[in-house]
């Protein structure tokens, strides 16, 4: 049993009320993870009353320091932490952790709770993402900062596990940050040897530590989470380290404190109202009393209020100097923080007049370089895939090289480059890309997901989007890819049928602010005239009538490049006496967007529908419902040229045309 509670320390109160208020949070839900909150208390308060530079009364002042829990089942630590040190969590709000239209869920949701910088929950994004903050912060640095005016300069904290450093994005996220010499990144890691199967030994035995020396990071070990001097210490030298991020393994024990501690027994559930009480009489609280605050406890810890009132006044001094002697600069910061985009920056998307024929994926190239300058917030790169996605910028610099530069080189690292785009992307001032050929969103999904959980500005720019790419054959063939990520919620997909459509669609996604993906080309497609078509207008709908005929019998609808096959198909229909529409469907999250009634003039009800895309068809029968038909593929592609793979599997002129009259003739 520990001290009396008049006879030990401030900071012992302090972490251990901490502790409680998470043991009680957890056991009125009946439902989460007390362990790690009772291990983790002396790391969580260190940070958030001692060393971190915050402002509960502004969660979002653009030059906090960033903590990322990425072993979000802590969530309980997280949100105690955020109340006590009097962010706008209420004792209300614990005791309504995961509950219904809580704002404290089962794991830390950005935007549901005010102080929590990114999703976590699924183990190692939150590392991922951790990264992508501190490229942020080393970028806008680069950018920004003159001298004596340091007006980007924090820190990225992030708390993980074990759970988090067997996840596979652990070691790419991790290689990629000592690559990038992410000098302000200390990874704090919760080493208690247990997992929820039992103790880590059973899976887990590499040294960590060492791996992470070989990724070029500092590492240091602090043999007891509960010396906070030796805490201290650590985080200290992790800051004096400035070419390469920190790790400190901190030898905790799961469950401090309570009968289970030390065993997975604790990670979970609820720890009961026997073992609670038990808890509660081991640190000397009130075993009778829940959610129980001393009043000196929560003094020491809201002193973290006055403290980040003042540090964010002086910080706010420092830019209104900064403002003085560099206006352009000092706006440019303040209106990408605020994620507005330059006026009339759309002058400088091109316009390609109808001519000769070029490939989605080297008209989103020359957009994006296009498109550079009016959009200097515009950064990110590819998974070692530049030259084939065609995403990065002729007149910028390689960022490893001059941290000031806008190309990432990912290299083959697509989940933990997914999940660092989501992390620059909730870190403010940038929109960030990351890019792949199509087939490999399937590394990236998850990342995806959380992308699309947080409605976060993360951009994904998929290249090589179907069996059309050829030789490479079905392991490069995306199949079912499409359908998966239209299923997503929250992401606007953007699969364009020409250049003209893609200058819309890169519009369109830096207008909107959630996540959105690009599905582009590698073979060479027509471009629509602009002379003959607002491309913007009709792609801002989602989908528009491209040709016409009045009244139509049939509707060929097509995406991408298999749009060109239903213009070529109406020719041959037209030839036969039967009128068809076109239309052109490069998003279908804008057109449900759109009101029913624009819906229904372009896709009328009484009118037969053939749609035409080489993907899965799943999906597509709410559009052409059940007496239409779905030209797509259920079967992986082949290797052979593209054109012979496509008219080997249906996607050809002659192809749509039969599949339409047959369609009119029943």
């Amino acid at each position: 049993m520990t001290a009396t509670l008049s006879a030990r320390s401030i900071d012992e109160l302090s972490i251990d009320t901490l502790r409680l208020l998470a043991v009680d949070t957890v056991e009125k839900a009946k439902s989460g993870h007390p362990g790690a909150p009772l291990a983790c208390a002396p790391i969580a308060y260190l940070l958030y009353q001692k060393l971190m530079k915050h402002n509960p009364a502004h969660a979002r002042w653009a030059d906090r320091d960033r903590f990322v829990l990425s072993n979000g089942h802590a969530s309980a630590l997280l949100y105690g932490s955020l109340h006590l040190s009097g962010y706008k969590v209420t004792l209300d709000d614990l005791k309504s952790f995961r509950q219904w239209h809580s704002i404290t869920p089962g794991h830390p949701e950005a935007g549901e709770t005010e102080g929590v910088e990114v999703t976590t929950g699924p183990l190692g994004q939150g590392f991922g993402m951790g990264v992508g903050l501190a490229i942020a912060e080393k970028h806008l640095a680069a950018v920004y900062n003159k001298p004596g005016f340091d007006v980007v300069d924090h820190y990225t904290y992030v708390l993980c596990g074990d759970g988090d450093l067997m996840e596979g994005i652990s070691h790419e996220a991790a290689s990629l940050a000592g690559t990038l010499g992410l000098g302000k990144l200390i990874l704090l890691y919760d080493d208690n040897r247990i997992s929820l199967d039992g103790p880590t030994e059973l899976s887990y035995t590499e040294d960590v530590l060492k791996r992470f020396e070989a990724y070029h990071w500092q590492v240091q070990r602090v043999a007891d989470g509960n010396d906070l001097n030796a805490l201290e210490a650590a985080i200290a030298a992790a800051k004096a380290e400035t070419s390469k991020p920190s790790i400190i393994s901190v030898r905790t024990i799961i469950g401090y404190g309570s009968p289970k501690a030390g065993t997975n027994k604790v990670h979970g559930e609820a720890l009961g109202a026997a073992d609670t009480a038990a808890t509660k009489k081991f640190f000397a609280f009130p075993e009778d009393q829940s959610f129980y605050i001393p009043d000196e406890a929560l003094a020491q810890w809201r002193k973290a209020v006055d403290r980040g009132a003042a540090d964010e006044a002086a910080w706010k001094k420092l830019f209104e100097s900064y403002r003085a002697q560099f206006p352009e600069l000092a706006a440019e910061f303040e209106r990408t923080q605020k994620g507005v985009r330059k006026t009339d920056w759309t002058k400088a998307l091109p316009s390609y007049p109808a001519g000769k024929a070029q490939a989605t994926r080297n008209a989103g190239g020359a957009i994006m370089n296009a498109i550079a300058e009016a959009v200097p917030e515009l950064f990110g790169g590819a998974a070692d895939l530049t030259a084939s996605t065609k995403t990065i910028f002729k007149s910028g610099a390689n960022f490893h090289i001059d941290p000031a530069g806008r190309n990432v080189f990912f290299g083959v690292r697509e989940f933990a480059m997914s999940a660092a785009v989501n992390g620059i992307a909730m870190h403010g001032g940038l929109v960030p890309f990351g890019s792949t050929f199509f087939t490999f969103s399937d590394y990236c999904k998850p990342a995806i997901r959380l992308a699309a959980l947080m409605k976060s500005h993360s951009l994904f720019v998929f290249t090589h989007d179907s069996v059309a790419l050829g030789e490479d054959g079905p392991t490069h063939q995306p199949i079912e890819h499409l359908m998966m990520l239209r299923a997503v919620p929250n992401l606007t997909d953007f699969r364009p049928a020409d250049a003209n459509e893609t200058a819309a669609a890169w519009r369109l996604a830096l207008e909107r602010t959630g996540p959105s993906f690009f599905a582009l080309t590698r073979q060479d497609v027509p471009v629509i005239d602009p002379a003959a078509h607002d491309v913007y207008a009709g792609v801002s709908k989602g989908a528009y009538i491209l040709e016409d005929a009045a009244p139509p019998q049939v509707i060929l609808i097509g995406t991408g490049s298999e749009v060109w096959p239903c213009v070529e198909a109406r020719k041959l229909l037209e030839a036969d006496g039967i009128a068809a529409r076109v239309v052109s469907f490069p998003s279908w999250e804008i057109f449900d967007e759109q009101p029913t009634a624009y819906k229904a003039s372009v896709l009328p009800a009484h009118v037969p529908k053939v749609a035409v895309e080489a993907g899965s068809p799943l999906g597509w029968w709410k559009y052409v419902g059940q007496d239409g038909d779905v030209i797509g593929l259920d079967r992986f592609g082949a290797s052979a040229p593209g054109p012979k793979v496509l008219a080997e599997l249906g996607f050809s002129a002659e192809n749509v045309a039969a599949k339409a009259k047959a369609l009119v003739k029943k």
